[in-house]
């Protein structure tokens, strides 16, 4: 009994270091959403109902340069693409039916599909309670920062005016430069900034960014 309390005491702290980490990132994106346009309770919702922060930074970043909604949301659906990739792994280790499928699949994101499969060594049980704690942990803190990153851009007044602009590029900076780490991403990496810059003069906002996406299928099928 001490040994199943103490591995499960490990699990939640793991799941917790993650959670906070994660879900205070969330005030960037309140921030970034309001300087983009975007009322607290749009935010708010997006937050809430999309919960992906990649295809969230990518709805308000190609909506707030003056794309039009498809645009948005086909970039955010390209970016979450991974999270169905993520339930075929973790459907069989869950075991889940019901309404709880639909919970399940809802926190399905990186951290919570990270920490679950980072317990192996402490076995099914603590990868499974590994998926929900830090699933609903960083859902809980990712809306409460969003809420509050939304409410403390809309008191400084105009967002641009504080540089709050800047926020939408810096985070997608932040959320992919940790994972360059070969040479071939790199290379990706700044061949999608080159192709998207000299696009972005001749397409709508938006494009330019799904346009990337075929260069990474072209090199992904080239490696293969």
């Amino acid at each position: 009994m001490a040994v199943v309390s103490n591995t499960r005491g490990l699990t939640l702290r793991d799941s917790l270091s993650v959670s906070i980490t994660v879900g205070a990132y969330g005030a960037a994106f309140g921030a970034a959403s309001v300087a983009a346009g975007f009322s607290v309770l749009q935010s708010c919702l997006l937050s809430l109902l999309t919960f992906s922060g990649a295809s969230q930074f990518a709805v308000i970043g190609v909506i707030g340069a003056g794309g039009s909604a498809l645009s948005g949301i086909t970039t955010a659906s390209l970016l979450g693409f991974r999270n169905g990739l993520y339930g075929l792994r973790m459907a069989p280790l869950l075991k889940i039916r019901g309404v709880k499928r639909i919970i399940g699949a809802h926190v399905t994101i990186d951290e919570s599909t990270g920490v679950a499969l980072s317990q192996e060594s402490r076995g099914i049980d603590a990868m499974r309670q590994g998926f929900w704690y830090t699933g609903f942990g960083v859902f809980i803190f990712w809306n409460l920062f969003t809420l509050a990153g939304a409410f403390g851009a809309q008191a400084m007044g105009d967002p641009a005016s504080w540089g709050l602009d800047a926020a939408v590029p810096a985070a997608f900076l932040g959320l992919v430069w940790p994972r360059l780490k070969t040479s071939v991403d790199r290379a990706l990496a700044i061949s999608a900034v080159a192709m998207a810059l000299v696009l972005t003069p001749f397409l709508p906002a938006g494009l330019p960014i799904i346009a990337t996406t075929l260069l990474a299928l072209g090199m992904g099928l080239r490696k293969k």
